[in-house]
């Protein structure tokens, strides 16, 4: 059976606002406790290193989201991290992650979460527009992107992710050009550049579906995406996954791990995890949502598990591929045979085979990847398999 690497997700729920187009679990609180907080964390991470199927694994990386993460006092994140690497133990290069919004820091909460041993940042700029920062609802600034970047590096930072967000109403494409143009002056090591997307229970689909925001059409989109895919690739980005690009050898490690079906252990209101066991069933579970359900469980048993599932073999097959697609390198059939019993055309050579005869998809050198022709339709490629 094989052993993968194993990941830890640690979630921050707690934002100062929520903004309209967010479908991530995060709730705002006035003044949230951080120290029960903690306490539930802790609890929750040594119940889960007491279990057999994480038991005696060393932490490969390690990636703390939300919600703001860069709300949490440091104090908290040096003490989760403490306690991870006592239970757990981190290998000798681990990557630990942590979000932040350019708007909740300053050189002190920077300084703060290096000494705890934070090693790369993720920051939220979305724009550096200011009306479209303020039509996303963000809290920060253009201005204070470009101090948070440089409070980040001054205090030790080399690690550095930006997400940008394009397909914005009313963008076009030459305010993109110039909004991509302007990060890469950055240098930061890794960007994610995404569409909006009106997310299903979120403000923004409610208001999107009484007044309809002038969103781009798919000849926009698809430019748009071809465009940041080219212009990333000529400043020294390599597109190894749909949405991510990396300067040589920075590629997101604990990202890159979903992609590749590691295990990985989810701490916090609304965290999940996932592992296969020895028979290769792939298990997983979600925790409660609200912070003050998810703290209550934990205080009374050590976990606060909302759902949990055992995949089917074939079920979890599909669900690597699914995700697997994502990378530019696409899944290694040597691992997948081993780890699934059978080759991926073994489980999948009917629902593949069009996209193969079509060109999108591609079987060389062992593997199945997307072609540049396919990467843009990898949703309608990967349901194919469920």
């Amino acid at each position: 059976m094989l052993v993968s690497p194993l990941q830890l997700y640690i979630h921050i729920p707690y934002c100062i606002h929520k903004c309209h187009y967010c479908d991530f679990n995060s709730h705002v609180r006035e003044q949230p406790d951080w120290q029960a907080y903690q306490v539930a964390l802790i609890s929750e991470l040594k119940h889960w290193a007491s279990q057999p199927a994480y038991h005696h694994r060393v932490l490969h990386s390690i990636f703390i989201g939300g919600g703001t993460p860069s709300l949490a006092p440091p104090s908290l994140i040096a003490a989760i991290l403490a306690c991870a690497k006592q239970c757990f133990g981190f290998e000798k290069d681990i990557e630990i992650t942590l979000e932040a919004n350019p708007g909740t820091m300053d050189v002190q909460a920077f300084q703060g979460f290096y000494d705890a041993g934070i090693n790369r940042l993720s920051m939220g700029v979305q724009s550096l527009n200011q009306k479209e920062l303020q039509w996303l609802e963000r809290i920060h600034s253009s201005d204070e992107v470009y101090q948070a970047f440089d409070v980040a590096r001054s205090v030790g930072f080399q690690n550095i992710n930006l997400d940008l967000m394009y397909g914005l109403p009313k963008q076009n494409l030459e305010q993109w050009q110039a909004s991509l143009d302007t990060i890469i002056d950055f240098g930061a090591e890794h960007l994610s550049c995404y569409q909006l997307t009106v997310e299903p229970h979120t403000q923004l689909a409610a208001r999107h579906a009484t007044s309809p925001y002038a969103l781009p059409d798919d000849d926009l989109s698809l430019s748009f995406f071809h465009h940041t895919r080219e212009r990333l690739a000529d400043a020294g980005y390599a597109a190894y996954e749909i949405s991510n690009f990396s300067q040589q050898g920075k590629k997101c490690r604990h990202n890159d791990g979903y992609w590749l079906y590691h295990d990985y252990i989810g701490i916090g209101a609304g965290a999940s995890g996932k592992w296969d066991d020895a028979m290769g069933a792939t298990h997983r579970y979600s925790n409660k949502k609200s912070p003050e359900s998810y703290m209550q469980q934990v205080r009374t048993c050590g976990k606060s598990i909302l759902s949990d599932e055992i995949l089917s073999l074939k079920k979890a097959a599909a669900e690597a591929v699914w995700i697997g697609l994502r990378r530019s390198q696409g899944i290694d059939g040597a691992w997948f045979q081993q780890r699934f019993k059978q080759s991926i055309l073994s489980y999948f050579q009917q629902d593949l085979e069009p996209w193969l005869q079509s060109g999108h998809l591609i079987w060389q050198d062992k593997k199945l990847q997307l072609t540049d022709k396919g990467i843009p339709l990898t949703d309608a490629v990967a349901s194919t398999v469920f």
